[in-house]
């Protein structure tokens, strides 16, 4: 990726530029010391001036109103907040008409920014004050006050908070009144710049020490910058968050959100005091300190899947390379691209004004529809469909082009989606609220309509990251998750009217993916990258959970890396300084994967015979055990020395029933509740009560039994057997209501279960043979 600089030979102002501003992703404008502001037209490449500001203000800085979330083509900003050196700030029309000026600062108002909204407006000054007003101009409150000139303020994601410069020192301060303010030493030397992405909540700074730095919201220091020859006189935020720019003297350079370069150009420019990003994302430009306003577009972005390359060469053309045979093709789009993803075969581009659906398979005949929006901020794909994001909302299209659905819940704020906060599949769409961070609304892919009678997932902690898996049912879907304490977590996104069982998988897990191919999650975890093979082996044995597990050194991928896919068995790694690395993985669990899917248990033992791996048996065990498969879990089982788990396998296999086979399997897998329940709908009465006489569980042993009518003697004995063995009194006051005046004959109580398992053996067996009387029919 980087930066393709247009400059005129001339410049337009005759003193230095303060001050950029877009209007559409075509229009800016720019003001300068000369009192000039002037419109410049990327189209036509035509400028002309707005105005001719009176002779006593200098601008400093310039702001647009913020129209609207969604920002269509037509609609556009109609007006603009200036700060100047007089110590005011104005309020101008998009023709350049003054609407109001307003004494704001002693001495020079520095900067001047509108909320997300547009509700309120903050200014700081050379007096030190940091000021909000009201989208009118009327001063609501003074929200700071300090002995040194503030010199750059911005707005936090969701307009509570403000975060501003004091000399060396960032400060950010919430509107609340007596809310906790966080204070820290940013730079050596004084701070000139910064500003905070809504999208990915990190704030950059920029200061006289030459140096720009990465901090996230909390002031912890994520990337430092190599000391410059010049200060950094500017850094802004892309839309998306995922990259930034930064000006110094005769040097423009692009970055990645984590800190590195993409590219460092040194255009004749002086110092470049303000830089803005056009509303796309797709060009910046820069005020700079000779009279020119230079202009950068991003080029050569790059998309990759398996032996595909993709290269945004200019504006409008991509280039499709296949590395198997080196054959090229060239895309042409009627727009310039401002979004694009290479995933499941298919190539998804969005223009400003349309959307292309190519597939690897033929690049000649993409599929073309219109775009509702303008702006495209995000596209998901998954095998069967993509999601489109932009400012007004979420929508999912089959690859063929078809609108299938738009999610949407109560205060949904598109704009600060990204894909850490939105997930995909075959089946649900999975969406992080930012207005509440504990909650992930899960949404039906088909209909847009909310999952579970709209019920959302909602957990204890802040949610950082989600991903939901790719393959396999719809019932059996699940979505992992980090929190803020690094934990990761998964649960099923179906409950079937059940409580929702959220299990921890690992601790300090900074970045996670699933696998495209089958259910297969990678993630990194403090120095370790952890490949879980088969993560559902929690809700099925979590004692060899650890066996199913493959771990290597993550010291090599040094500080902060970040998994970028996840395709077949290779894994993509992108490092602190923005060096890619492939790790390829074992490939037969993918292969075991796919042999259970289908049912081929024979085959899924031949592999893991073959393989000798104690990872594959483990996996297989799990595997079994979840699709009730006994007799291979059997073999699994015995394969990893769990010699327990045999035993009880094969006592399971000699159980009359097939109700008390699956209850024993459910109990297997830690669900009591569940084979309890079963075992009472099949009016097995005494093995549900005997299942909680096994596990000491004596309280509902007995509840049963009183409740049912039956074997109150047969629960009180064995407790009474319990107690002895330990030489203990009975002391629960319901045994000893119960025990008044019964005497305990252990030769009628066994004859009473040896009839209760003659019954249900009788009853298994007459159920069978119904069941081939009707076959022969």
């Amino acid at each position: 990726m980087r930066l393709k600089i247009s400059l005129l030979k001339e410049p337009k102002h005759q003193e230095l530029v303060s001050c950029v501003g877009w209007t559409t992703a075509e229009e800016l404008y720019s003001c300068s010391d000369d009192h000039q502001i002037v419109k410049w037209n990327l189209l036509t490449s035509e400028t002309s001036q707005i105005v001719k500001l009176p002779d006593d203000i200098y601008p400093i800085d310039l702001h647009w109103f913020p129209k609207s979330l969604g920002i269509k083509k037509q609609t556009q900003a109609e007006s603009f907040v200036l700060t100047s050196s007089d110590g005011k700030f104005h309020l101008i029309s998009k023709l350049g008409r003054v609407e109001k000026s307003v004494e704001a600062h002693c001495g020079a108002v520095l900067a001047g920014r509108w909320n997300y909204e547009g509700t309120a407006l903050v200014t700081v000054g050379e007096d030190g004050q940091i000021k909000i007003w009201s989208k009118t101009g009327m001063l609501r409150s003074t929200l700071a006050q300090q002995g040194t000139p503030v010199y750059s303020v911005a707005w936090g994601p969701d307009s509570e908070n403000v975060l501003y410069t004091a000399g060396k020192q960032l400060i950010i301060k919430p509107l609340q009144p007596n809310a906790k303010v966080l204070q820290w030493k940013a730079h050596d030397g004084i701070i000139l710049k910064v500003d905070w992405n809504s999208v990915n909540d990190l704030i950059l700074s920029a200061g006289e020490d030459c140096k720009y730095k990465v901090w996230d919201s909390y002031g912890r220091l994520l990337y430092n910058s190599q000391p410059h020859e010049h200060p950094i006189t500017s850094v802004a935020w892309a839309p998306d968050g995922e990259l930034f720019a930064v000006g110094s003297f005769h040097t423009l350079r692009l970055c990645d959100k984590t800190g590195w370069s993409y590219a460092l150009e040194k255009p004749n420019t002086g110092s470049i005091f303000n830089i803005a990003w056009s509303i796309d994302g797709t060009q910046i430009a820069g005020a700079c300190g000779n009279g020119h306003v230079v202009f950068a577009h991003v080029v050569e972005q790059r998309w990759e899947w398996k032996n595909f390359q993709v290269t945004l060469t200019k504006r409008r053309t991509m280039q499709v390379r296949n590395v198997l045979n080196d054959a090229m093709d060239l895309l042409e789009f009627r727009d310039r691209v401002i979004k694009a993803s290479l995933n499941y075969a298919h190539l998804v581009v969005s223009t400003s004004l349309q959307c292309y659906v190519f597939s690897t398979k033929n690049w000649n005949t993409p599929l073309i529809f219109d775009l509702k929006e303008g702006t495209v901020s995000l596209i998901l794909q998954a095998e069967r469909h993509f999601l489109l994001v932009d400012g007004s909302g979420i929508y999912l299209y089959s690859y063929e082009g078809r609108f299938i659905s738009s999610p949407k819940f109560p205060g949904m704020r598109t704009d600060i989606l990204n894909a850490q906060t939105v997930s995909l599949s075959n089946d649900t769409i999975a969406i992080k609220d930012k207005a509440d961070e504990k909650i992930i609304y899960l949404f039906e892919a088909s209909t847009g309509k909310p999952l579970d009678d709209g019920k959302f997932l909602s957990h204890k902690n802040e949610i950082l990251e989600i991903a939901l898996d790719q393959k396999g049912l719809t019932n059996n879907r699940k979505i992992a998750f980090i929190d803020k304490n690094r934990d990761l977590y998964i649960t099923s996104v179906k409950r079937f009217g059940k409580e929702e069982q959220i299990i921890k998988l690992g601790t300090m897990v900074h970045t996670l993916a699933w696998s495209d191919t089958c259910n297969i999650l990678c993630g990194l975890q403090d120095t370790r990258f952890t490949v879980w093979y088969y993560p559902n082996t929690v809700y099925v044995d979590r004692d060899i959970l650890p066996k199913t597990l493959y771990e290597r050194d993550a010291s090599e991928f040094s500080k902060n890396p970040h998994i970028v896919s996840f395709v077949g068995n290779q894994v993509t790694i992108r490092r602190a300084d923005g060096s890619l690395v492939h790790i390829s993985i074992s490939p037969y669990p993918a292969i075991l994967h796919e042999y259970v899917s289908s049912s081929k248990w024979e085959d899924a033992v031949r592999l893991c015979r073959f393989v000798k791996e104690q990872t594959m048996w483990a996996c297989l065990a799990a595997m079994a055990v979840a699709n009730r498969e006994m007799t291979t879990a059997e073999i699994a089982y015995a394969a990893i020395g769990e010699i327990d788990k045999v035993q009880y396998i094969n006592s399971i296999k000699d159980l009359p029933s097939k109700e008390s086979k699956t209850a024993h399997i459910l109990m297997f897998s830690g669900n009591i509740q569940e084979a309890e329940i079963l075992l009472l709908q099949a009016g097995l009465v005494y093995q549900a009560i005997q299942i909680n006489i096994n596990l000491y569980n004596w309280e509902r042993a007995l509840e049963l039994a009183v409740k049912y009518k039956t074997h109150v003697d047969t629960v009180l004995a064995y407790r009474q057997k319990f107690l002895e063995t330990f030489g203990k009194q009975e002391t629960n006051k319901r045994y000893l209501q119960y025990a008044e005046g019964l005497q305990i004959d252990w030769e009628k109580i066994r004859a009473k279960i040896e009839m209760e398992i003659t019954k249900e053996r009788e009853r298994s067996s007459s159920s069978q043979s119904s069941k081939n009387i009707g076959l022969r029919h």
